[in-house]
């Protein structure tokens, strides 16, 4: 039991420089602007997210939902904590991504909200072959979800 757990230690601390190998060498406001996120799970186009600055800090709004026809096409974020701002408010118009910062190729150490689960998760983003990586993630980074989002 020992031998597993220190391999999966190692493996685990081997994966964290990945996403700093992966990053280009890009200039931190090459992210700035609209991006169609791509649903991870199914593949399809979810939504429109412009990135802005506030500040030197990267936020991400909602300004386009592509809904399935059985979908509400306004939802609200109903499983949102009752106690955020962002609760029972409209998706489209939602601050979504907040409080990121530039780390050379990397904006890091602010959140996404899921508004589908209401849950808030740490967040990495960077770009990699022209395509923005958008990895959320509760604890270490190698334990999350990534998205591909285009421009």
């Amino acid at each position: 039991m020992k031998k597993i757990t220190t391999i999966l230690v190692l493996v685990c601390f081997m994966t964290i420089p990945i996403f700093h190998l992966q990053a280009q060498e890009t200039n931190p406001d090459d992210v700035l602007g609209t991006w169609t996120t791509i649903d991870d799970e199914t593949g399809r186009k979810k939504s429109v997210v412009k990135l802005f600055l506030k500040g030197d800090k990267l936020y991400g709004k909602v300004i386009q939902l592509f809904r399935l026809p059985d979908e509400d096409p306004n939802p609200v974020c109903d499983e949102c904590d009752k106690d955020d701002p962002r609760y029972n408010q409209d998706v489209i118009g939602m601050e979504i991504i907040k409080d990121m910062k530039s780390d050379g190729n990397i904006w890091d150490d602010g959140t996404i909200l899921d508004p589908e689960n209401g849950k808030i998760y740490s967040c990495k983003i960077w770009l990699q072959d022209g395509d923005l990586q958008v990895r959320g993630y509760l604890g270490f980074s190698f334990i999350g979800r990534s998205q591909t989002w285009i421009k």
